[in-house]
């Protein structure tokens, strides 16, 4: 069976286009395979404006994701699998849907097995200003206290 991963992501993107809303991605960075400009991953993840206006030649496809878009002046194409996609949402209101993260597929990891032992999780930001905290997109959120010097877990920000 195909996964349906694909198709509700571009039900989502044609939801939040067709309310007049920006949608945005949430990218596992270190998922094998994803190409995006390392220069803006922060905690392994990129969120990606995906708004008609901000990209190009998009294509989404059942099995790859790809457009063209521009970071600091440069155009870029970027491509990774729909496995990689965290979260798509809505800038405005932050609605919208996240994906639990896809375990990593072993013959693509090419020894990068200790690198990538801790998949990214989706936890809550709280938006001070925001009259649509309810809204927020959220997963479970680790438990255990953080070590000194620890690296911090990857969140879903509501970006105004």
């Amino acid at each position: 069976m195909i996964s349906n991963k694909p198709y509700i992501i571009r039900a989502m993107y044609d939801w939040i286009v067709d309310s007049g809303w920006t949608p945005h991605l949430q990218v596992d960075a270190n998922y094998p395979g994803v190409n995006v400009p390392q220069k803006f991953v922060q905690d392994g993840v990129i969120v990606l404006n995906m708004a008609p206006t901000a990209i190009v030649a998009l294509s989404m496809d059942n099995a790859w994701f790809t457009f063209n878009a521009r970071f600091g002046g440069v155009e870029t194409t970027l491509g990774f699998p729909p496995e990689a996609v965290l979260a798509i949402f809505a800038r405005e209101n932050g609605q919208g849907m996240p994906f639990p993260p896809e375990p990593y597929p072993e013959a693509l990891l090419d020894g990068k097995e200790e690198r990538l032992k801790e998949e990214p999780t989706l936890s809550a930001v709280a938006d001070s200003g925001s009259k649509q905290k309810k809204n927020a997109v959220a997963s479970k959120a680790s438990d255990t206290p953080k070590k000194k010097g620890a690296k911090k877990k990857p969140t879903l920000t509501v970006v105004k």
